[in-house]
């Protein structure tokens, strides 16, 4: 399909290393995926010139340079901001700093995930001419956007954690620590979804759009602006039966409440329902989503990637 490697590695010696050869069932996998990860690592000299690529281009002749890292976060936070000052003037109550606060942290990893999912649904697309003449681990395009986010995301943090701890005055505590694990996490999440569906726009070209239109409602299927329990105790279990809902809120349950994410945490409604505002088992959820799925989506867009060129 394609012409033998020609392309500058990470690491020659490792180029030179032979796999192991796949056997069967659990073995097999095994051995495709160490095949998959090794494939990667040798090509990680590519990985990180196509990352700089990325951000050199997104600033270049920009005008507002770094602020794009900003803009987004900003953006989401505003419109939440005047959403909850008019549901509170609705109900007659002041919107407290707190949920303000825990607003714009979730704000951050969202604006992560639709900055990334927005620019690797066209990766192998818009990169034709090297999937089609250069032997590579095509995985190494929408993983490099995501890359190219973290870097924005990474300035946008440093903003937002002088904000909380200052302005907002939120107290720092050990459970900060869970920032971590979650972070971790959305970061495999989005890259499950990079890898999956810009495997799917090369196979069909209205994936993009489809895309698109889900980002751009999708904030009102996630809890950035409100919090579950709104929406009741039925409602709060449906919406965090999104994978990304319980990463945003352990983080403003760890961050904010300065709650532990190993216990259930129960908040009453004003109608005095007990509601599951926390549970362990939404941290093992998503987990489960962003580790297996990470992994799932990377094996399937492996054994399909032999196919790309034919279809580009």
């Amino acid at each position: 399909m394609n012409s033998p490697t020609t392309f500058p590695t990470g690491d020659s010696q490792a180029a030179a290393a032979p796999l192991d050869a796949p056997a069967t069932g659990w073995q097999a996998l095994r051995a495709e995926m160490r095949e998959m990860i090794v494939e990667v690592w040798r090509f990680r000299g590519l990985l990180w010139q196509l990352t700089l690529r990325d951000l050199r281009l997104r600033y270049k002749q920009a005008i507002m340079g770094i602020g794009w890292a900003l803009f987004m976060p900003v953006l989401i936070v505003g419109s939440g901001a005047l959403i909850k000052y008019a549901m509170a003037q609705v109900g007659g109550v002041e919107v407290p700093l707190s949920r303000l606060a825990a607003m714009a942290l979730k704000s951050l990893p969202w604006a992560f995930f639709v900055g990334a999912i927005g620019f690797a649904v066209v990766s192998l697309v818009s990169n034709m001419n090297l999937v089609t003449k250069i032997y590579f681990p095509r995985e190494v395009l929408p993983l490099s956007t995501v890359l190219t986010q973290c870097v924005d995301s990474a300035l946008g943090a440093s903003v937002l954690a002088v904000i909380l701890f200052t302005v907002a005055e939120v107290q720092p505590s050990w459970q900060v620590l869970w920032v971590f694990p979650l972070v971790a996490m959305i970061f495999l999440f989005t890259a499950m979804c990079a890898l999956m569906l810009s495997c799917a726009n090369l196979f069909f070209r209205d994936v993009k759009y489809i895309v698109q239109v889900i980002l751009t409602f999708g904030i009102f299927f996630t809890p950035v602006f409100y919090e579950p329990e709104l929406l009741g105790p039925r409602g709060s279990w449906l919406i965090m039966l999104n994978p990304l809902a319980p990463l945003l809120e352990g983080l403003d349950v760890a961050v904010i409440e300065r709650h532990n994410l190993l216990e259930p945490l129960m908040v009453q409604s004003k109608a005095g329902v007990d509601i599951i505002a926390w549970h362990p088992l939404y941290l093992l959820y998503s987990a489960i989503w962003s580790i297996g799925g990470f992994f799932l989506a990377w094996l399937i867009f492996h054994k399909l990637e032999f196919v790309y060129a034919e279809y580009i």
